[in-house]
C-alpha cells in the first residue's frame, strides 16, 4: 500500500463509487443473487474456494460478485478474509474412500467394481452455443442424479493388490502436517507441503505445467487411474467427548494418476502415483494438480531434474495468482521516485557516452 501518495484520495473515492456503479451494470436488468451464483456458476464458486482456501459457498458467490467475475480477484477476497478467521483446530483427514459418489470414471479400466458413472460433465458435449439457454429453457430434471452410496473400491487399490503400482505412503498421525498459510514456505519442502501449494495455486498455472509434462518435459506419461466428485464427510476431534464429531458434509473432487514405470536394480518395475484433492467439482484442477505433484516427485524417486515442472522451488514460488498478481498488478501504481531515479541515471550515462565518443576523434586527430 502506498501510504506516502494522498494527492489523489478524491480520485480513489470516486473510482470506489465508479466500481460499484459499474458492478451493478444496467438497473433495468434484475440484480445477480448470491443463490443464483452459487447455484448456476457453481463451476467458478468451486474455484473460488479451493484457491482461497476456504469452503464456504455464499462467501465464494459474494467475493465473485464483488470482483465482477475476476476469478482471481475474487480469491484475494476470500483470503483475505480467511485471514481474520479464528482457528479452533484442525479437522480429522477426510476419507475420500467412504465418498457418497456423484461422478466417477476410470480412463485405465472400462469395468470397475462399483460401476463408471458419467455424472455432470462437459466431457461429451459437442461444444456449440445453446440459443436455448439464453431463452431462459430449463431441461426437466434427470431420471438419476442423486449420489451413490455404494462402495466403491479405489482403481489403484486394484493395481495395489498385485504389487503393479507403488504402495501409498501410511500418514503418522504423531507427525506434524506443514501449514502454508502459518509458516513462510521453505526448500525443499516435503509432499504435505507441495500439495497444499498445488491446492492454491492456480488452475491456469498447473494446467500450463501439466500439459508441458506430457510433452516430454516432465516423464509424467499419465493415466487418469480415478477421478471421482461427491460429498465426504468432515469430523473434529473433540477432546472433551473423546471422539470424533460430525461437522457435516463438504464437495470434493479426488483424482489418482497412474504414472510411467519405476524399478531399480533392486526394485521390480511399477506404476507410480500422482495425487490432487479440490473443493466442489474441479476436475481440470486436480487432473493438473495429480501431474505436476508426480513430477515434482523426481528426486523421491531418482529422476533427474531436467523440466520446469520437475523443479519444486520453481513452481510453487510461481503457482500462487494472489502473489503473482500482487506483483504484476503493483506496476500500475505510483513509482515516481523510483522512475525519476532511473531517468537521471539514464541522462548522465548517455551524457557521459556523448562526451567519450566526441573526445574519441578529437584524439584520434591528435594521434
Amino acid at each position: 500500500m502506498y501510504v506516502a501518495v494522498k494527492g489523489g484520495e478524491r480520485a480513489i473515492e470516486n473510482a470506489h463509487r465508479l466500481l460499484a456503479h459499474e458492478r451493478r451494470g444496467d438497473r433495468d436488468v434484475p440484480e445477480l443473487s448470491l443463490d443464483q451464483i452459487s447455484g448456476q456458476l457453481s463451476l467458478g464458486v468451486d474455484r473460488v474456494m479451493t484457491e482461497g482456501s476456504l469452503y464456504d459457498r455464499e462467501l465464494a458467490a459474494l467475493a465473485m460478485k464483488q470482483a465482477r467475475g475476476d476469478m482471481i480477484e475474487a480469491i484475494f477476497l476470500v483470503r483475505a478474509f480467511r485471514a481474520t478467521l479464528p482457528r479452533f483446530g484442525a479437522t480429522d483427514p477426510v476419507d475420500t474412500g467412504h465418498m457418497q459418489v456423484r461422478r466417477r470414471i476410470s480412463s485405465t479400466f472400462k469395468d470397475i467394481p462399483g460401476g463408471q458413472i458419467l455424472g455432470p460433465t462437459f466431457d461429451y458435449t459437442h461444444r456449440l452455443l445453446d440459443p436455448q439457454l439464453a431463452e431462459g429453457f430449463s431441461p426437466e430434471r434427470p431420471a438419476t442424479g442423486e449420489a451413490s452410496i455404494a462402495a466403491m473400491p479405489r482403481v489403484t487399490d486394484i493395481l495395489g493388490r498385485d504389487g503393479l503400482i507403488e504402495t501409498s505412503p501410511e500418514a503418522d498421525a504423531d507427525t506434524p502436517v506443514g501449514d502454508l498459510t502459518r509458516e513462510p514456505l521453505s526448500f525443499p519442502a516435503d509432499r504435505d507441503l507441495r500439495l497444499q501449494n498445488l491446492a492454491r495455486a492456480d488452475e491456469g498455472f498447473l494446467l500450463a505445467l501439466g500439459y508441458s509434462t506430457q510433452r516430454g518435459y516432465g516423464r509424467t506419461h499419465p493415466f487418469a487411474g480415478e477421478i471421482r466428485f461427491g460429498e465426504v464427510e468432515v469430523e473434529f476431534m473433540a477432546e472433551d467427548a473423546g471422539f470424533a464429531v460430525p461437522l457435516g458434509s463438504i464437495a470434493m473432487t479426488e483424482c489418482q494418476m497412474v504414472n510411467q514405470f519405476k524399478g531399480s536394480a533392486t526394485e521390480a518395475p511399477c506404476f507410480t502415483r500422482g495425487y490432487g484433492l479440490a473443493f466442489g467439482q474441479s476436475e481440470r484442477k486436480t487432473m493438473s494438480m495429480a501431474l505436476v505433484d508426480r513430477s515434482l516427485r523426481a528426486r523421491e524417486l531418482g529422476e533427474e531434474v531436467v523440466a520446469a515442472a520437475q523443479d519444486e522451488e520453481f513452481v510453487m514460488s510461481h503457482s500462487d495468482n494472489v502473489q503473482a498478481t500482487g506483483f504484476v498488478e503493483h506496476l500500475k501504481l505510483p513509482h515516481y521516485v523510483d522512475f525519476q531515479s532511473e531517468l537521471g541515471l539514464l541522462r548522465k550515462l548517455r551524457k557521459e557516452f556523448a562526451e567519450a565518443n566526441e573526445a574519441s576523434p578529437m584524439q584520434e586527430a591528435a594521434e
